[in-house]
């Protein structure tokens, strides 16, 4: 545990304060396959998942991350068995209802990306009421992604300029990179600088599409219950290493 301890404040120290990513957003990815390998239901996968968000929140906030979104449930995983989706719901619940006040303590602001609109009543309520008791804290925001589908964010996005353009509140000749993405969950937030993807697999999954354009990725071939604060470490030490020219030389 001590040898642990020392490895863990050795990939801290090299990490660079001033060179850190000012977005860092993650696809929490692998919990059902972390379970069925180790002959557990998938719930217990979500369960153990859910104890790397509270490591993985603290840990960034800690280091001076402004910005950190969690892919939790997308607009495709309501093709899931009705049990498992419930299980979901159930930690989310769970999690913000045992969470919430150490958010706040800690100057944590939660946002939700996606339509949450269409989650059931218990977990709505207790997202909106996390988002209104930490809406002036200012040490980092926690994006939630919850019934968020890119494709669906884009296309939102577009609805609601073709709308504003109709009522005279846009010209069509004021549109552009900028002022569409102030259409987007993510308005008045810098794109992610980086994205992290554990499990194993090396695709977006449908995830913040418009934003990641110039995004740096890390893939990682392991199962998010086993993500720990070392591989976070190992991910932003990585970022670090390149050399981002936006398409110049």
């Amino acid at each position: 545990m001590e040898n642990k301890k020392k490895i863990i404040e050795s990939f801290k120290e090299k990490i660079d304060k001033s060179k850190l990513p000012n977005h860092v957003a993650i696809i929490m990815d692998g919990n059902g396959r972390w379970a069925k390998k180790r002959l557990l239901p998938r719930t217990a996968g979500h369960k153990e998942g859910m104890e790397r968000v509270k490591e993985i929140v603290e840990v960034a906030a800690d280091i001076g991350i402004k910005y950190l979104s969690l892919y939790a449930f997308s607009t495709e995983n309501w093709k899931r068995p009705e049990k498992e989706i419930k299980g979901l719901m159930n930690l989310l619940v769970q999690y913000l209802r045992s969470e919430l006040n150490t958010l706040h303590k800690n100057n944590i602001k939660v946002q939700a990306l996606g339509d949450i609109s269409k989650l059931p009543s218990q977990p709505r309520m207790e997202v909106e009421k996390a988002i209104k008791k930490t809406k002036n804290n200012n040490k980092m925001i926690l994006n939630i992604a919850l019934n968020y589908g890119g494709r669906d964010e884009i296309i939102e996005a577009t609805k609601k300029i073709l709308k504003d353009i109709e009522m005279g509140k846009m010209d069509i000749e004021e549109l552009n990179v900028n002022t569409f993405k102030e259409y987007l969950y993510t308005k008045n937030q810098p794109d992610p600088d980086l994205l992290i993807r554990p499990s194993g697999e090396l695709r977006i999954s449908n995830f913040l599409l418009y934003q990641i354009a110039y995004t740096e990725f890390c893939f990682y071939d392991i199962y998010w219950p086993d993500f720990r604060e070392e591989h976070f470490y190992k991910a932003i030490i990585d970022y670090q290493k390149r050399d981002r020219r936006y398409g110049g030389i």
